[in-house]
Formats: structure tokens, sequence, C-alpha cells
């Protein structure tokens, strides 16, 4: 098959070099994508007179004629012809003759595939938006219907203090939050139009870019003609966008692994969600969210991979940006398989009340509000610590709660103490006493909830 380069070459591409250099085979996947942008670039073309008007129709119609084989499944993609852009405007020209082969003017494929990940990812990302909207909107609906729910909040996995398991729920709310901020910026930077770079340097026919974009739906249009076709950093922020994103949701699922143990008990996943074992019947295992967590490796990955190829390429366009393509779909799918999955399960996840209860009376979890108690009382912080701190080791010594304690044993420690103490040791008073802005007090987090429905 001849190639568009074959008056420069005395000898065939080997078939050997064909094999390594193809990528057709993970690149038709833009296949849509192309035909848009052909579409607009022969619009423009026909507009500006650097093609009959005629010809322009005649692209146009086996374009959408070539769209339409695609989609019935009836194209054949061949590898020799190295890419889904070549495939296409090979079968374009088989299929109307000579005025196809007036498409490729005033662009290069490396403009074209420029367009083409653009167009891709800008669809994309608009789907990952909603995606992660809609698991917002998940977080906060359990966290209003669950809003009665104590647990306990840890650090360095140890119980440290009570908490709303609303409270807990809402943290990743914010996660989320931030995560969606970053996929509409990268959305942002990534809806900008390179093509009418052409190879590098632009063209010296008379295209009008502006028109193009218009056509495309594009709200900038690139600046610099080499900076267009060299860089991939809108790739970049979207496969770092999404090594955050799948850093929590990582987190996530490591703790709902965690809470579904026995060892917790917290909760109880959906059958429908878990899978069973081969060999010992009583199981129950939490594939979904062990996958989410094994996942985020990858997506890692594929980050890492993008920078090494990007760090140290010379201007402009180089063949291992060839290499920029699966990263992006796998991260793609990946991404959009997690979010979907869970926020398909989250809604059937049951919470356990009485364990996560039960949990926060056990551990000393309002020692913190002890210590507060003294500083009203006018004991400076660092001494009601270590007073603190003396009590919790003389329960632990004695196998006593705090709330055990008489007003006599809390008086070894303080004279500050009164019979007030008891009150502000019950777990109840404990978080509705954490009013400050964003603590978990049931009124504070319901006046989170209240912002979050707000904000729709």
């Amino acid at each position: 098959m001849k190639k568009p380069w074959a008056g420069r070459f005395a000898e065939k591409t080997a078939k050997i070099v064909e094999a390594f250099t193809a990528s057709v085979h993970f690149d038709k996947r833009l296949w849509r994508h192309d035909i848009e942008g052909s579409i607009a670039h022969a619009k423009m073309l026909g507009k500006q007179n650097i093609i009959p008007q005629k010809d322009a129709n005649l692209i146009i119609k086996g374009l959408n004629e070539i769209k339409k084989e695609i989609e019935s499944g009836k194209f054949k993609f061949s590898d020799e012809l190295e890419d889904v852009h070549m495939n296409i405007e090979h079968a374009l020209i088989k299929k109307i003759g000579p005025a196809g082969g007036r498409l490729h003017t005033a662009r290069s494929r490396n403009d074209q595939v420029a367009l083409d990940l653009r167009l891709y990812l800008r669809d994309e990302l608009k789907e990952i938006i909603s995606l992660i909207d809609n698991f917002r909107e998940v977080l906060a609906a359990l966290a209003e219907k669950y809003i009665d729910i104590i647990m306990p909040g840890y650090t360095h996995l140890q119980r440290a203090q009570p908490v709303l398991l609303s409270h807990h729920l809402l943290a990743y709310y914010e996660m989320l939050k931030r995560d969606e901020e970053r996929f509409r910026n990268c959305l942002k930077i990534t809806n900008v139009m390179p093509l009418g770079s052409a190879a590098m340097s632009g063209t010296t026919l008379p295209i009008d870019r502006k028109y193009t974009a218009k056509l495309l739906g594009f709200s900038e249009v690139s600046c610099n003609s080499m900076d267009a076709v060299a860089d991939r950093d809108f790739v970049l922020e979207f496969l770092s966008a999404s090594s955050v994103l799948m850093v929590h949701l990582s987190r996530l699922a490591e703790e709902f692994i965690l809470w579904c143990s026995s060892e917790f008990g917290f909760i109880e996943l959906p059958d429908a969600y878990s899978t069973g074992s081969s060999i010992m019947p009583q199981k129950k295992n939490p594939d979904v969210m062990e996958l989410t967590r094994g996942k985020s490796g990858r997506v890692f990955g594929h980050l890492v991979s993008m920078l090494t190829i990007q760090k140290w390429l010379p201007l402009t366009y180089n063949r291992d940006m060839q290499e920029d393509k699966e990263p992006v779909f796998d991260t793609v799918d990946t991404v959009k398989a997690c979010l979907s999955v869970i926020v398909s399960m989250m809604p059937k996840v049951k919470f356990n009340k009485t364990r996560m209860a039960k949990a926060t009376e056990e551990g000393l979890l309002t020692a913190t509000d002890l210590a507060e108690y003294l500083v009203k009382k006018g004991v400076p912080f660092r001494d009601a610590h270590e007073i603190t701190g003396r009590a919790v080791r003389y329960c632990i010594e004695n196998n006593k709660a705090l709330t055990g304690l008489t007003l006599n044993e809390f008086k070894q420690f303080s004279n500050a103490t009164d019979k007030d103490v008891f009150r502000c040791l019950k777990v109840n008073e404990s978080i509705n006493r954490k009013t400050s802005f964003g603590g978990t007090a049931t009124k504070e987090v319901l006046r989170a909830i209240k912002q979050i429905k707000n904000e729709k």
C-alpha cells in the first residue's frame, strides 16, 4: 500500500517497521473525533476557497458515509496505514477519488492528532465531571440519612475522638469537590484548538482558524504553532487530576475494606457488590473496593509514564508522543469504571449503628474534652493536657473508663474539676460541643448539608 511520503523514499517500509510503528490498533478509538475535525476542516477550506466548494461538499459527504460504516462495523482498519488518520483518509480517497486528496491541505498529522485527542478528552472530561457530581450527591444524601450515627474518628489508625458518620462522609465530599474543580480546570485548558498549526510552523494558505474553532465548539485557539503540536500538558493535567481522584477513591476503598471486616464490623457491603471464595463457603470479599484500591496504581503509572515521555523531548513533534494515547485511554476507562461502580454501590451499604456507637465508648475517646473542660476552668492547656494524661493512665491501670471515675478521683488530678465534668465526658455531648466552623457537631454538619443543597 502506497505511503503518503512515498515520493521521498526509494525503499518500501519494512513489514517489521510497519508493525512496530503502527498505532491504529489503539488510536482507532479516535475515529469519531477524527471525522468531526476533518469535516470542520473541509468546511473551512471550502469557505476560504482554498479548495473548490464542490470538493469540500464531496469530502463531507464521503466522511459522513465512512462514519456510518464505522458505526455499523463494516469499516476495516488496516495496520499498513499506521493510524486512524491515514485509514480514514485512504478510505475517503478510495470512495470519492482525487477530491479526497485535498482534505489534508493546510494541516499535518501533528496538529490533526493534537486536535483529535483534545476533542476526545473534552468529551470524556465532561462525563467524568458528571460522575463525580453524582458521587457527591450520593455522599450528601447518605450524610443526611445517617445524621444520628456516631463513630470513632481515627488518627494513626487508633481511635481518637467521636465524630458523626455524616461528618466522615462529608470529608470525602469535600475531596471530590476539589477533584471536580481540578477536572473543570483541565477541561478549560483542553478546550483550545490546535488545528491550523500544521506540522509546526503554521501554513502559507489563508486558513480561518477561528471559524474552525467555532464549528468544533472550542473556546480558544492556540497562540503558538510549535507549542500546539509539541506539548501534551493538557494530558498531564488530566492524568494528574485522575491520580489525585484515585488517591481519594483508594482511601475510601481502604476504609470500607477495614470497616466490613469482623474486627471492625461497622458496615456490611451488599451481596451484589461482593464476591465469595472458591474454597471457603463463609467468605464475603470486598472485591469492588480492593480493585478500586489496586487500580489507583495503574493510573499513577500512566502519569509517571507521560511525565517521562515528555520531559526530554526537544521541540516540536517527536514520534515518542504516539505513546500518549494508551495511558489516556486506560485512565479514562479506569476512572469512569471506579466512579460508576462506587456510586452505584454506596446507597446499598448497611451501616451498623450499634457497633459504631459501642466503639466510641471504648478507648477513652473524650480525653480531649476533659482537657478542654479544664481550660475553660482556667487551667493552661499544657497543664490540662498533662493532668488529663495522668487521669488516662490511671484509667488504663485500673481498667476504668473516664466516665467511670468518681468526682473524688478526678479531684486527685485537679481541684478545678467539679460535678459538671461528667457531662463533658458523654459522647453525645462531646460531639455537639464541637461547634467550631467545619466541626462535627450535629448542627454544624446539618449546616454543611444545607449549604450543599443550596449550591445545587
